[in-house]
């Protein structure tokens, strides 16, 4: 819950207002973030589509800066003449390493 993470944040000694939690749904409240005059700073993880609506309202506000993640699944590359066995088991680790809340996470 955001109160839960809000007293976590408080209690490792984070003081009020370094960061700020505003649910809501990408048309509404994270468009209102992005155009906002007085957000310095949007990180995003997402689709490149909103990547760029983001970049977009940023530039057109306050050239806050944006830091963005966006779109596609990391690739695992694998030659020719790999143990492709170990390469799958390998890949699989890669996925589902962290319960797959890793950003570079080889999906495919």
């Amino acid at each position: 819950s955001t109160m839960l993470t809000l007293a976590i944040l408080l209690q490792a000694g984070f003081p009020p207002g370094v960061i700020n939690i505003v649910p809501g749904y990408g048309p509404t409240a994270g468009a209102a973030i992005a155009e906002h005059m007085d957000v310095d700073k949007v990180a995003f993880t997402g689709s490149t589509e909103v990547g760029h609506l983001i970049s977009l309202a940023a530039g057109r506000s306050n050239l806050k800066r944006v830091t963005l993640e966006l779109g596609g699944k990391s690739p695992n590359i694998i030659f020719a003449d790999s143990d492709l066995d170990y390469a799958v088991e390998q890949s699989h680790f890669a996925l589902f390493f962290n319960m797959g809340q890793c950003c570079c996470a080889g999906a495919r």
